[in-house]
């Protein structure tokens, strides 16, 4: 009888298979993780590009009698609301409109924007070319150093559309009015006279707040809420005349947000001029505006406004000379002896 054999030692099962599952799983949940977080998912589309353009916006040319035409026109209407810049900004912003800030901006930070410059259009009817523009020229699409706190080197505004929150307050001259979700008097409420920010605040009411943007605040209205900041811009704009047209209402409607004098005029040629372009040739975060459109903007809107202001200054000092040499003949006159008049006639001895 055969001795009984000894059946084989069964090999182990192999591991070589679970281990690949297990890397391939690795290498799927990371490439998950990094199209997360730089956005590839979890973004809706209408996040992903710029509201459209609603129309070519044609450049502007003079019209003939274009600049007492134009007077006439900024004499005959009543601005809603006019920033008055303190003499210290208007000499910064007007450096900055000659040499401005070179910075690069990412699609990526741009995206959060888009969908409240539509709903800003919608709401007021205001073209979100303006508004973008209004945007970059303020703050550089929020990327201006001290955006997000504080206020500006003037110490009067801030935020992403530079709101002044200083230019009101009760009868008493003390600055009042809403920053950051802080609430002072509303504009029914006010002795006083409330500020630009006051005004429009509660803007944000009229629009449907996106779920998720960039720097959404715990508290509304805020200075620093890009919803609620440029919410309110658009409504400024639109109180001011600006509709969907880039045309001359909407060159006041900038002139307005800036204020009166010439670097008022300069910033509205800009905010136009680039709106403009980007209807021409489509929306562009990083470019330029073009020369040539700024000139053109400022022959058919800039210029007349400019004029006018020139001549109503050259007024105001040619009326004030005479006053100003009759108050010095009274310092040095001696006593008892009478002075010329303003107009250089004697004064009739009593």
């Amino acid at each position: 009888m055969p001795a009984p054999g000894f059946a084989p030692t069964p090999a182990p099962p192999s591991e070589r298979g679970a281990w690949l599952l297990a890397c391939s799983l690795c290498v799927l949940g990371a490439a998950v993780l990094v199209a997360v977080l730089t956005g590839l998912i979890g973004r809706t589309t209408s996040a992903l590009t710029p509201p459209p353009v609603l129309v070519s916006a044609p450049t502007p040319v003079p019209a003939a009698g274009a600049v007492s035409a134009v007077a006439s026109a900024g004499a005959g209407r009543r601005a809603a609301i006019v920033a008055h810049p303190t003499l210290a900004q208007q000499r910064l912003d007007a450096r900055d409109l000659l040499d401005p800030t070179q910075v690069h901006i990412s699609r990526a930070w741009m995206e959060g924007f888009y969908p409240i410059y539509a709903t800003a259009q919608s709401t007021f009817g205001v073209n979100w070319l303006l508004i973008a523009s209004i945007h970059r020229q303020e703050s550089a699409f929020s990327t201006a150093p001290g955006t997000y706190h504080g206020l500006n080197f003037a110490h009067c505004c801030g935020g992403p559309m530079q709101f002044n929150v200083t230019n009101g307050g009760p009868a008493g001259g003390q600055a009042g009015g809403r920053l950051g979700g802080q609430v002072g008097g509303r504009v029914g409420g006010w002795v006083g006279t409330p500020s630009t920010w006051d005004l429009v605040a509660d803007s944000y009411m009229y629009g449907k707040r996106p779920a998720h943007y960039d720097h959404m605040t715990a508290t509304h209205p805020s200075i620093y809420d890009d919803f609620d900041a440029i919410m309110a811009a658009a409504h400024l704009l639109s109180a001011d005349g600006a509709e969907y047209a880039l045309n001359d209402s909407a060159w006041w409607a900038a002139y307005d947000y800036y204020g009166h004098d010439a670097t008022g005029v300069a910033y509205a040629d800009e905010v136009l001029a680039r709106a403009i372009g980007w209807s021409q040739h489509g929306f562009c975060i990083n470019c330029g505006v073009e020369p040539a459109m700024v000139q053109a903007v400022y022959a058919a809107y800039g210029a007349p406004v400019l004029e006018a202001l020139e001549a109503e200054e050259a007024k105001a000092k040619a009326k004030a000379k005479p006053a100003s040499r009759e108050a010095k003949q009274r310092r040095t006159a001696p006593a008892g002896k009478p002075l010329a008049s303003a107009a250089g006639v004697k004064q009739p001895a009593p």
